[in-house]
């Protein structure tokens, strides 16, 4: 088993794992290895130091290395939870991330993955109306649909004009590979 610290174009770092250097190789070539948070296959693998357990059933080291970021089960933890139903209608955009600034790697993979988290949190509680979806709220607001909490398309005209009418609604940009199922 191979684990790779990867980095996409746009500066996201995440974690990949493949059978072999060769599988990575072969993936990366065919477009298969993205980004799960913007869907770049520009792919890059991160400098990093291999894990090896030479000291069978020695302890561990309790303490990680000066400025290495914390890794395992844990790491990410404790970003605030994003409970509750959304107030407002969710609006999927086409997710085009701009490059982001110098930040530390635990608190970009903290925010990584409060994005994930509440994305995946509104697609389950809402319902995907898809491109009727500026007709779809309309109808919501003024009553003559049952409320609930609905998710689509809109053009920047149609969001524009839903919130000069009044009506709440909030861009939401959905990674590629979160719309479908998991493999």
């Amino acid at each position: 088993m191979k684990v790779l610290d990867l980095q996409c174009a746009l500066g996201h770092s995440f974690e990949g794992w493949f059978g072999s250097q060769a599988d990575y190789d072969t993936q990366r070539a065919q477009g298969l290895v993205t980004c799960p948070v913007c869907n770049d296959s520009d792919i890059t693998k991160k400098l990093s130091a291999p894990r090896l357990n030479l000291g069978y059933g020695a302890a561990p080291d309790p303490t990680p290395a000066q400025g290495a970021p914390a890794t395992g089960a844990g790491a990410g933890a404790g970003v605030g939870g994003l409970g509750g139903t959304p107030s407002a209608r969710a609006v999927e955009v086409p997710s085009s991330a701009p490059t982001l600034p110098d930040v530390a790697p635990d608190t970009l993979q903290q925010l990584q993955a409060a994005m994930v988290k509440m994305v995946r949190h509104v697609m389950a509680n809402t319902e995907d109306v898809g491109t009727q979806f500026a007709e779809e709220a309309r109808k919501i607001h003024y009553g003559e649909r049952e409320e609930r909490n609905i998710r689509g398309q809109a053009t920047r005209e149609e969001t524009e004009a839903l919130i000069d009418e009044g009506i709440d609604v909030m861009p939401l940009p959905v990674p590629e590979n979160l719309k479908g199922p998991l493999q």
